[in-house]
């Protein structure tokens, strides 16, 4: 349920600012020096183009935990509801800081999203426990997140983004983690600096050092060792979150699939190379794997369930809800209003 968007819908911005935006998604941290420097202009034009970008609400960089690696259990959640109340439970679901991703589907009537704890130490059953319980509920089912196949810090923009691999190479930081998923056999350990760190990092990943010190009471030189730490450990990466609303343009849907166990991990790594899907991960339940995708128009999405997806092996069932409208992303607090004008 990351960066659900196709590069077509990016067309309207021209090919700096989608170079800029690639490189953002390689490393949301990115000096704009650095960025310049690879990209061959200046730091001032990559800091005001990206400015311009931001300000108008188009995007932004979120650094954000990630719950494999850090001992939580992710839910995939899906909510029926009486046809006229699945748009305002899913408003009400969105204002919530312990969900991701929330959408209307189904032609608005159902909702999915992803439920997630703050961070360790904060209990993420409480929404699942209550939710059965809101009126005008009709069913809800939830499968936790096992693993994630492609997403979180890849998205199509890493996949089809005007960079060459020598500039992707060139921005890829460091800290980067070897694998960039890796579940968490000991739960690395958070303390009160470090939930401070991660919310202001999930309202915006660009904070600067001296920013997220004031937030901490660490010292500067503190703040950037433990980005560090939880970057190189695979616990904190960086995303963009676009307003979808402007980039229109393509259909998205969430695709459900029954595979035959012994086939998981041969369909996961299949479907990381499709260049339709956004995300995609293993779960609990019958449908045992969940991909959000994104097709020019409801031809092309034909022709991906009936060509890639039906060559992939060990299929038992296949379920496809196209997204009627995405009300939140990746980050768990709203973006700010988007301005009407641009800067």
């Amino acid at each position: 349920m990351e960066s659900d968007m196709g590069w077509a819908a990016l067309s309207a911005l021209d090919t700096l600012d989608r170079r800029i935006v690639q490189a953002l998604q390689v490393d949301g941290r990115a000096a704009f020096s650095r960025i310049g420097e690879v990209l061959g202009v200046s730091d001032q034009t990559v800091a005001r183009r990206f400015g311009r970008m931001r300000s108008a609400g188009f995007l932004r960089v979120l650094g954000l935990l990630d719950p494999l690696r850090t001992g939580l259990t992710p839910w995939l959640v899906r909510v029926r509801c009486a046809p006229d109340a699945a748009a305002s439970v899913a408003e009400a679901l969105a204002r919530r800081t312990d969900t991701r991703w929330v959408s209307l589907i189904s032609g608005g009537t159902e909702i999915s999203c992803l439920v997630q704890a703050a961070g360790p130490g904060h209990d993420d059953a409480l929404l699942l426990q209550k939710l059965p319980r809101t009126p005008r509920v009709v069913q809800v089912t939830a499968n936790a997140m096992l693993h994630v196949f492609f997403g979180q810090d890849l998205s199509p923009v890493s996949r089809a983004g005007p960079l060459t691999p020598a500039e992707v190479e060139a921005l890829t930081p460091q800290d980067a983690p070897a694998r960039r998923v890796a579940e968490a056999t000991e739960p690395l350990p958070f303390g009160p600096g470090d939930h401070r760190l991660l919310e202001l990092l999930a309202t915006d990943g660009r904070a600067s050092a001296a920013e997220l010190a004031a937030a901490t009471g660490w010292s500067q030189t503190t703040v950037r060792r433990r980005l560090a730490e939880l970057r190189s450990s695979g616990a904190l990466y960086y995303d963009l979150d676009f307003d979808f609303d402007a980039l229109g343009g393509d259909l998205r849907a969430g695709l459900w699939l029954e595979v035959e166990p012994a086939r998981l991990a041969e369909v996961g790594a299949a479907l990381a190379g499709h260049r339709e899907v956004a995300f995609a991960c293993a779960t609990t339940g019958a449908a045992n794997v969940y991909a959000a995708i994104t097709c020019d128009n409801p031809g092309a999405l034909y022709r991906y369930l009936t060509g890639p997806v039906a060559a992939l092996p060990g299929i038992r069932r296949t379920e496809t809800a196209p997204v009627h409208r995405i009300l939140k992303g990746p980050g768990p607090y709203l973006p700010p209003p988007r301005k009407t004008a641009r800067g």
